[in-house]
Order: C-alpha cells, then sequence, then structure tokens
C-alpha cells in the first residue's frame, strides 16, 4: 500500500481478516476461552476474499463449490448462536 500510494480492495478485504484474528486474540486472552465463532467469520471473510479477487480465473464448479462452502459456514455461525441463545453459559445467566 505504501509503495503503490493507493489502498486496493485486497488490502480492505485483507484489513478484515487481521482484524478478526487480532479480536479473537484479545478475546482468547480476557476470557480465556476461544469463541467458535470467530475462526469461522474468518473463513467466511477469506474465501469472500477469493471469490472476489479470483472470481475471473475461477471455473462455474469452483465457484459453486465456494458458495456453497459459504452457506454452510453461514449456516453453522446461526447455529452456533442459536445455541447460544438456547442454551447459555452458566456465566452469563
Amino acid at each position: 500500500m505504501v509503495q503503490h500510494g493507493r489502498v486496493a480492495l485486497s488490502d480492505l478485504l485483507l484489513l478484515f481478516i487481521y482484524l478478526e484474528v487480532i479480536t479473537m486474540i484479545g478475546i482468547y486472552y480476557q476470557k480465556n476461552m476461544l469463541p467458535v465463532r470467530f475462526p469461522i467469520y474468518i473463513a467466511i471473510v477469506a474465501l469472500a476474499r477469493y471469490i472476489i479477487l479470483g472470481s475471473k480465473e475461477l471455473a462455474p464448479w469452483d465457484m459453486l463449490g465456494i458458495g456453497i462452502t459459504l452457506l454452510v459456514l453461514t449456516i453453522a455461525v446461526f447455529l452456533v448462536r442459536l445455541g447460544h441463545v438456547k442454551f447459555p453459559y452458566e456465566e452469563d445467566k
């Protein structure tokens, strides 16, 4: 970024991945537990970045496979959040 003198879309998307990793590490040291959702969020952002940056070179079947993977990860986040709402931790009550 500094050498080119501009910020590209790939730089911004990579920044989101860095922010998620830093947030996950901060929560780990603050609460001494690793939330399952954050690695899933990182995977979603990484796959979205891969689709956005490489969409011209991807075959249609590859794009479909990545899209299905994104859908599965999104459903996993939903189920984890639903489980946390239905069955909260003892300390959250």
